[in-house]
């Protein structure tokens, strides 16, 4: 079985403008970095658009008609203060949400033992009716949605271990009960959500990081808040929601995590997956926004989902 990198060139279109975190060279620098013989192996597919069904799943038909009607010809607009929209934006987003879909597709249906899609904009602020901190459709949702939709899929877990809580996320599994989120994230820290009482229908698992704290309170809270549910779950699929923004490089957190803490953390949720689904696993990239590091972590990550 082989491990795919699903990506597609719209997604280095999305121009944010001068300035904003959440860049162009985000993922040049991810590609760069998985370029090496290292990754030879690694089975390199172009992700498809998604299907407005598909999208409907996760978000309201309204929103999304709404948000590809608000692309402009030309220029920049905004969605709101951190959230950008550019002519390439529309196809850069079906592609990032399609992306998902074709890497579960893949996993289930026994193509790949898993796969990382490296694409942008990011999804797990995008809740069903509102586009938010930097992010349009939920792409690991509808990934998910279209898991149990397809493919039959009745426990799936979504792991998010980007700095920032996925509200998004949590909104749509708190509906649907064949989902289970599970996030490690600083608090207090955009978008403010994410307290461990917030446990949805039994579905939500929430384990809080404070400012400064780095390898040794993440990996306690992973293997004492996540890794005891995911086994009591049993999932059918592992889905990872891949935010590299607790680096201690990263400009927009706090905490002091490095390169070897995302590679511990997958090869937890990889051994989950062995345990409990013949290693299904699909990975899609959020946050991240030192390019110093953000290149290093991703690297770190497949490596881990490879072995």
């Amino acid at each position: 079985m082989t491990t795919w990198l699903i990506t597609h060139p719209a997604c280095l279109e999305h121009d944010t403008g001068p300035g904003h975190p959440e860049s162009i060279a985000r993922l040049q620098t991810i590609l760069t970095a998985l370029q090496s013989s290292t990754f030879e192996f690694l089975i390199r597919e172009p992700a498809p658009r998604a299907e407005v069904e598909q999208l409907n799943r996760v978000h309201d038909p309204d929103y999304v008609r709404d948000i590809l009607a608000r692309i402009p010809e030309q220029g920049q607009a905004f969605i709101d203060s951190d959230t950008v929209v550019c002519p390439a934006t529309g196809e850069a987003a079906l592609r990032a949400a399609g992306a998902v879909c074709h890497a579960v597709d893949a996993v289930v249906g026994g193509q790949a033992q898993n796969a990382f899609c490296a694409v942008r904009p990011p999804g797990h602020h995008a809740e069903p009716n509102q586009a938010m901190g930097f992010c349009f459709f939920n792409n690991i949702a509808v990934g998910a949605a279209h898991a149990i939709a397809a493919h039959g899929l009745e426990r799936v877990a979504i792991m998010d271990f980007d700095v920032h809580h996925g509200n998004g996320t949590q909104t749509i599994a708190e509906r649907n009960p064949k989902m289970y989120y599970l996030s490690t994230h600083q608090a207090p820290l955009f978008p403010g959500t994410g307290d461990p009482s917030e446990t949805g229908q039994g579905n939500i698992r929430n384990a809080t990081l404070e400012d400064g704290d780095g390898s040794e309170m993440f990996r306690f809270q992973f293997e004492e808040r996540i890794l005891p549910e995911l086994h009591r779950y049993k999932p059918q699929l592992v889905m990872i929601s891949a935010g590299f923004d607790a680096h201690r490089s990263d400009p927009l957190a706090t905490l002091r995590l490095d390169e070897t803490d995302f590679a511990w953390a997958t090869r937890e949720l990889v051994a989950i997956a062995r345990k409990y689904c013949d290693g299904k696993v699909v990975s899609a990239l959020e946050g991240g926004y030192s390019l110093n590091a953000v290149g290093r972590c991703a690297r770190a990550h497949v490596e881990a989902l490879m072995t």
